[in-house]
Formats: structure tokens, C-alpha cells, sequence
């Protein structure tokens, strides 16, 4: 059968038999087993089995030459049937048969978001109780990574929520309408957006209609979605909001978990250059690591800005307890409050309500809405801000891995117990004439060239203080 089957493909003729007969010899290799040692001085054709036999090799190649082919038809024969055993351990389908989900949900109670699965991450909890330890990551591949939620153990109070985020069941409707600006701004509102080819907002003309921003770079002009209207249109948090994963792959071991989601985001005139963006999520008992590589898959350079917009919860639920640690020497001065247009004046925080470099943290009072700049680092490059509650004895340190990082944008409502803390790249409205002169904080990619954002979040239990009574 082998022979006919390799007559239909190559021309039986005497220049095609040695090529037959090599051939018919791997196939069968291939899919039987043969003995051979390297003692042996050529391949026993009577050992294969049923009628696949194997003649001789013929022509004018020496026995030399013939044993030496022979070897190398055996040793990738092998290869090839030990591959394509390997292959056979894993589905073709990786999302479905290797995301792991809470033991208290079923497959059918996670809900799809933005046209693909729920993606969870869950460990047990494995400490005696006296420590905090993460326990979960729930991550939405349909919405651009968007990481959903994240649940952790903390000594006295169980498993709590660490995001600001409204259940699975209650998202999706928001989630899966994709059509009008405040559906595509529903991602930057829960859980932790990533922000990409650009963090915050950007601003310039308009279009008639007001649907879209002209923005120019180098003398190149692209048109980016207005999905932001306040006294005038603007583009806000770039392309991941709505983005479809091209490939997710959720892998477990016993030391962490870990998610991986690709996406491909074409130029179409709405960016200057095609991207590859590939997100990667780990968790484990003492942390979380986050990594978003962007690749620049065009042809032309573009300018990069990357970030992550989390909702982090104050698990006492009191933002009197809040204290807060941005080591930054500098804030962005803005137009007015309700705009928050970059003036490109940078103020020092230092003896300001804004100071926040305090090793514990400092108190917030009154509304924070800013972006912190010059940012002092460790050694290694990496920028250490946290966050305590010391109602609930907790903390979480939130660790921009990335010299890249320049802007730490932090937002706290005076009335709400959440604090947003958004490690990024780039300034508010960086291609905008407030900054002209300045570094703005975009990256440049060439063609082929990748850029690496990485961040790292990190429990801890602060010293006990007295708690501050909830009014």
C-alpha cells in the first residue's frame, strides 16, 4: 500500500526508485517498530512487519553511503513518531480544555464576554491562615486581557475581592454590546483595562462629525475613535478595550498558574503601524506578575504608550483607612478639574497634599485625580508604589517592573473606597504642543522591534495601626 500509495506521488522510474525506496523506509519506520542497533551493519528488511518490506537500496550509491542515509531516515522517523505522540497529549483546543475555573463555578455558569470564554485562574489556599495569599484572576480575552477580577486570602476576613468589579452574570450585558462609545468605555470602567498604543487621552481636531481625532506624528496623520465627549472630543485608552484574542493558552502547575492571550491589531488608518500584543498573567500564593509585549509587525515606526487602569478596593470599605505610596518627585499640571488637559507644567509634591512618598504611605484627602512623574526607582530600574488599608490590615505593593514607566496616574474619590493606580508610559495627551520640547513618554518601535511592559503585585500585612471608626 505504501508503494502505491508513493507511486501516486512520485513517478516510478529508475531515477525515482531510490527516492521511492528511501521513502517507503521512513513511512514505514514511521508507524512500525523496527530493531536496530548501531552495531547492526544495514537495517533488516524481513523484521518490518505484514508486507511492507524494504528492498535493498540500488544505484550507484556506495554501502557507506546507504547505511549513513539509512541511519539518518531511522533517527527522524523516531523524532517524527515521538512528536506527533507528544502532539496527541494536548487538544486543539487549548482555551477550553485547559482554563481552569473556581470549584464553585461550573463551565456553563461562566458567562462568554465579548464573544470568547471567561478565562479563570484559582489556586487553594495553602498557608496555616496567618498570612495573605492570592487565591484567584478572572480575565476577560474577549475585552483586550481586561483582568476582571482578583481574590485573595486575608487573615480574618476570608477570601475577599481586591478589583472593583460587579459579578460576571451582571457584566455581560454591559460587556457584550460593543456599538456605542459608552459600551466600549465599560471596559475602563471595572476591573483592569490594559491600555494600548496609548494610556489616557489624546486630543486634536476633529472630524465634521466629531466621531473621530486627527492626531499627527512625524507629518503622518491617523484617525482614532472619539469614544471620550467632554467640552470636546477625545480619544481615550487606545485599541485593547474592545480586542479579540487571536490564541489564549491556560498552563498549571503546582508552583502557578498562568494565561497567556495574543492579539493582532491592524494599522487601518487608526494607528501608525500594525501591532502584535501578547498578554501574560501568573499567578501565584505571593504574586501576581503581568507582562504585555508589543510587537510592531508593519512596516513603518510608530510611537508606543502602554498602561493598565485597575480599580483597586479598600477591603474595609472605609477610604479614611487608605494610605498611599507614589514615590514621584513631580504632578501634572492641568487646564481645570473637569477637563484634566495637560498644561505641560510639571509642580513638586513635596510638602503638597500630594506628597506621597512617605515609606508607609500617606493619607488621602479629598479627591486625587493626578499623574505623578520623575519617579524615583529601585537598583534594578523598577518603580515600588502601594496601597494600605489599615482597617483591614492590608497592603499591596504594585511594582512597575519597567524603567519605561514614567507616569504613575492615581484616581481616589474622596467618597469612594477604591483607589485607581495606573503604572504607564507615556503623558496625557502626548503628541499634544503642552509638551513640546519635552519627553512625552511614547516609545518608538521600529518594524520587527518589541517593547516590554511589566508589573508585579505583591501582598503584604502593614503594621498594625489604630483603624479609623467608619462613619
Amino acid at each position: 500500500m505504501i508503494r502505491f500509495a508513493l507511486h501516486l506521488v512520485i513517478p516510478w522510474d529508475s531515477e525515482a526508485k531510490e527516492m521511492q525506496q528511501a521513502y517507503a523506509y521512513f513511512l514505514c519506520r514511521l508507524f512500525h517498530s523496527v530493531q536496530y542497533s548501531e552495531e547492526q551493519s544495514e537495517y533488516p528488511s524481513t523484521s518490518l512487519p505484514g508486507n511492507c518490506c524494504i528492498w535493498p537500496m540500488q544505484g550507484t550509491q556506495t554501502p557507506e553511503h546507504c547505511q549513513a542515509m539509512r541511519r539518518i531516515l531511522f533517527h527522524t522517523s523516531t523524532l517524527l513518531r515521538n512528536c506527533l505522540f507528544i502532539l496527541c497529549l494536548f487538544p486543539l483546543n487549548p482555551v477550553q480544555a485547559r482554563t481552569r475555573i473556581p470549584t464553585s463555578d461550573s463551565v456553563s455558569d461562566l458567562p462568554q464576554i465579548g464573544g470568547q470564554k471567561v478565562v479563570v485562574l484559582r489556586r487553594k489556599h495553602s498557608t496555616d491562615g496567618t498570612r495573605p495569599e492570592f487565591l484567584s484572576v478572572t480575565l476577560l480575552p474577549g475585552r483586550g486581557m481586561n483582568v476582571f477580577q482578583i481574590t485573595a486570602y486575608l487573615p480574618g476576613k476570608g477570601e475577599v475581592p481586591l478589583l472593583v468589579s460587579p459579578s460576571l452574570q451582571d457584566a455581560a450585558p454591559l460587556l457584550n454590546a460593543t456599538s456605542s462609545d459608552k459600551d466600549i468605555n465599560e471596559s475602563f470602567m471595572m476591573g483592569g483595562a490594559f491600555l494600548f498604543p496609548f494610556a489616557n487621552r489624546i486630543l486634536g481636531p476633529a472630524t465634521a462629525d466629531g466621531k473621530h481625532i486627527l492626531a499627527t506624528w512625524h507629518g503622518h496623520i491617523v484617525r482614532l475613535r472619539a469614544n471620550w465627549h467632554g467640552s470636546v472630543p477625545q480619544a481615550l485608552h487606545g485599541q485593547m478595550l474592545t480586542a479579540k484574542a487571536t490564541t489564549v493558552w491556560v498552563r498549571h502547575s503546582d508552583t502557578n498558574d498562568i494565561a497567556t492571550a495574543t492579539y493582532l491589531l491592524p494599522a487601518k488608518e487608526q494607528w501608525f503601524s500594525e501591532n502584535k500584543v501578547k498578554i501574560q498573567v501568573t499567578l501565584k500564593a505571593e504574586t501576581i506578575s503581568i507582562t504585555l509585549v508589543a510587537t510592531n509587525t508593519g512596516k513603518y515606526d510608530e510611537p508606543v504608550g502602554i498602561g493598565w487602569h485597575p480599580y483597586f478596593r479598600l477591603p474595609s470599605g472605609n477610604r479614611a483607612n487608605a494610605r498611599l505610596h507614589v514615590p514621584a518627585q513631580m504632578r501634572t499640571a492641568v487646564n481645570n478639574p473637569t477637563d484634566m488637559f495637560p498644561t505641560g507644567k510639571l509642580l513638586p509634591v513635596q510638602g503638597t497634599p500630594y506628597d506621597f512618598t512617605a515609606a508607609g504611605g500617606s493619607l488621602l484627602t479629598g479627591t486625587v485625580n493626578d499623574a505623578f512623574l520623575h519617579l524615583q526607582r529601585t537598583a534594578q530600574g523598577h518603580t515600588l508604589c502601594s496601597i494600605t488599608d489599615i482597617g483591614a490590615n492590608y497592603g499591596l505593593q504594585i511594582a512597575a517592573l519597567t524603567p519605561l514607566v514614567r507616569t504613575i496616574l492615581v484616581y481616589s474619590p474622596a467618597d469612594q473606597p477604591l483607589v485607581v493606580l495606573e503604572p504607564q508610559f507615556n503623558n496625557g495627551d502626548p503628541f499634544g504642543s503642552a509638551w513640546e520640547g519635552q519627553d512625552n513618554g511614547m516609545v518608538i518601535v521600529q518594524p520587527r522591534g518589541s517593547v516590554t511592559w511589566k508589573t508585579r503585585l505583591e501582598l503584604f500585612q502593614p503594621d498594625r495601626v489604630q483603624p479609623i471608626p467608619k462613619p
